[in-house]
């Protein structure tokens, strides 16, 4: 647990003393946030706004990746317990790093085309939903298919395996290695553009994102804790978690959680620089990643229940104006109706946090429900 709260402690501190550094250089470089002419008006004082911030919290949560990943392998063997301790950098940290580093350069191109045309429209959707598919598609064979060097035959040898999961597997729904695929690309194109639909409002996606990062901090957690690789075996006789990788969840979901406290400092209303696409993409991308590793994908759409609401919010608005030509809210995604019915901005943003740690709730008592039902 020490590797973990470090590596979250160093995301904190180099996003909170970065950001503002990088806010005054994207300012002197012109790269302020265009703004929709035919979104709230409210917004139109928000032009010129820095953004790609999302490049800050990608580099800090690497480097605290890395400094924590130094101190697990510097850690006395005795503070291990009977845990093994991953020695070397895993396949689970590269496909995870991967996919927030690849999702997180797909919208770096968005923001940058969006401020050298200085029009609110970067890369196309299908451009943008291209890109998103071919990093989830590079990292999705890697976790189905590359076993790197675990020798244990009680985990599994790949990051994922083919079958849906809630809290485990679940073995009457296989899919075969291609399918898994498939359905990890679905995922990361969902869970980036949840985010990204839900960045409409200072503080709001990263505030939720941080809260989901920190249910996947205690499931990889619990997971380590109750780990089938340990080498003294789990803690409970009856029941062990055999993902690949559990420390690893753990270690890269706590940097991202603090890179996200540290980036919500500037953030939050009135914020002094926005995420950006490179900063939405890339969290939608790591968080659909932690689902894959976890061997919770199914149990994602609860701990992520803001990102899904948001997105429903946009599909039945878009379908019922291209059915019936009329709309259902008042403007999508939902935070907009709310502000047009005249809600403050952070009466909104406040509320809507509720929603997620709600679901961040729900998510993990489903996980801890589970876990008693059979190791109890």
């Amino acid at each position: 647990m020490r590797a973990v709260i470090i590596a979250a402690f160093v995301a904190f501190a180099l996003t909170m003393a970065l950001t503002p550094v990088a806010a005054n250089a994207f300012r002197r470089l012109k790269a302020g946030q265009p703004i929709r002419t035919d979104g709230p008006q409210t917004h139109l004082a928000k032009a010129g706004t820095p953004t790609m911030g999302g490049v800050v919290f990608i580099v800090t949560t690497v480097v605290a990746y890395i400094v924590g990943h130094l101190v697990l392998m510097a850690l006395p063997e005795a503070e291990t317990h009977q845990f093994s301790r991953p020695t070397n950098f895993t396949a689970t940290g590269i496909v995870l790093i991967g996919l927030f580093v690849a999702c997180g350069f797909v919208g770096f191109i968005d923001d940058w085309l969006k401020i050298r045309k200085k029009h609110s429209g970067g890369i196309s959707g299908r451009m943008k939903m291209l890109g998103l598919t071919i990093a989830a598609a590079v990292f999705g064979i890697i976790a189905l298919y590359y076993t790197g060097s675990v020798d244990d035959p009680d985990i599994s040898d790949t990051v994922a395996t083919p079958y849906l999961s809630f809290t485990q597997d679940i073995d009457w729904l296989p899919l075969t290695k291609i399918g898994a695929v498939i359905v990890f690309v679905f995922i990361v194109n969902a869970t980036a553009n949840g985010v990204n639909l839900t960045d409409g409002l200072d503080g709001l996606a990263t505030g939720a994102s941080m809260m989901a990062f920190a249910a996947y901090l205690i499931i990889g957690f619990w997971q380590y804790r109750h780990w089938c690789g340990g080498a003294g075996g789990s803690l409970s006789p009856n029941y062990c978690y055999d993902v690949r990788d559990p420390l690893e969840i753990a270690l890269i979901a706590g940097a991202a959680a603090g890179a996200m406290f540290g980036f919500l400092w500037w953030n939050t209303s009135p914020a002094k620089i926005f995420m950006g696409d490179s900063g939405a993409l890339g969290l939608g991308g790591l968080i659909g990643g932690l689902a894959l590793a976890s061997k919770t994908i199914l149990l994602l759409p609860i701990i992520g229940g803001l990102f899904v609401i948001i997105t429903f919010s946009v599909i039945i608005q878009t379908i019922s104006y291209k059915t019936t030509r009329r709309r259902v809210f008042r403007m999508a995604p939902l935070q907009h109706h709310f502000e047009l019915a005249g809600w403050s901005e952070v009466n909104i943003v406040v509320r809507f946090w509720i929603i997620a740690g709600i679901g961040m709730g729900i998510g993990l008592g489903f996980f801890f429900a589970d876990f008693l039902r059979v190791a109890g």
